[in-house]
């Protein structure tokens, strides 16, 4: 495995790999989500590559950039042994370097849901995932579920941009208690540990009520909101059931949905989702 920091580098070590290639872009600190990414690119291309980036222009000022979880040794370990050829590790000047003023902003489909309570978030991670799919020019990229927003923020930017990739979105890989797998799970302190699992509880209940016949998208947003507020750690700050495609929320009955949130347990925000209605 080749591991590059310059751009130079990157553009004469890409040269060599061979077609198609598929990406796996992450922040680092990786978990078995990230590395399932990896898995998969190596099973459908014949040449990986991955990038490892703490994105500062996705990060809010109130938000956690300078305590963000890091392991570089470690993750370089993981890739190599999920059989990664190429990793770019590029400092934060190299991406945005002095006078950087272009930025790519994704309307209607960033404006919800995270986009509501995160100003600018989406305009960061379209604009550096912009810059990796000019860089590494895959053929594939690969993105999880989990962060269902930012597949659907990034294959809107691929299509309007005409990139020439194709945006692959694999299943959230969870522990075995339900929590997706995140790489701020860390931050969690015991108590807290043991009652992440509620956003997975309440996705469930409320996929389990679909099963059943309800089809009120707010009798899902209810049943979802009130398993939240029952854990006393749990802090609400949003519950959703939208449109997969456009992200708006749905009102009456529904066929197929995204039921997503946002919930803090301490200082620690995650996110989890669920696809009603699929095929």
């Amino acid at each position: 495995m080749k591991v590059v920091t310059t751009l130079d580098d990157l553009r004469q070590a890409r040269a060599t790999l061979l077609g198609p290639v598929g990406l796996t872009p992450t922040m680092g600190y990786l978990h078995e989500g990230h590395v399932s990414l990896a898995r998969r690119a190596r099973a459908e291309c014949a040449s990986v590559a991955a990038s490892i980036f703490v994105n500062p222009a996705q990060f809010g000022p109130s938000e956690d950039l300078a305590s963000y979880p890091r392991d570089l040794p470690r993750d370089l370990e993981l890739l190599a042994a999920a059989g990664v050829d190429l990793v770019w590790t590029p400092a934060p000047e190299i991406v945005y370097p002095a006078g950087f003023q272009t930025w790519i902003s994704v309307e209607q489909v960033a404006a919800p849901l995270e986009g509501a309570h995160r100003a600018g978030h989406f305009r960061g991670v379209a604009t550096v995932v912009a810059k990796l799919f000019n860089a590494f020019q895959p053929q594939r990229a690969y993105f999880g579920q989990k962060d269902a927003q930012q597949a659907a923020v990034i294959r809107q930017m691929a299509r309007d941009l005409d990139f020439p990739v194709e945006i692959v979105i694999c299943p959230t890989v969870r522990e075995p208690d339900g929590l997706a797998m995140s790489s701020r799970n860390a931050y969690l302190d015991a108590a807290q540990r043991a009652a992440a699992p509620v956003l997975f509880h309440a996705l469930s209940a409320a996929a389990a009520a679909y099963a059943a016949g309800v089809r009120d998208a707010e009798n899902l947003r209810q049943l979802m909101a009130g398993i939240i507020d029952a854990e006393p750690l749990a802090r609400r700050q949003y519950v959703s059931c939208a449109d997969p495609v456009t992200l708006q929320e749905l009102d009456g009955p529904i066929g197929r949905a995204l039921l997503s949130m946002a919930v803090y347990l301490g200082k620690t925000r995650l996110i989890d989702n669920l696809v009603l209605g699929e095929a």
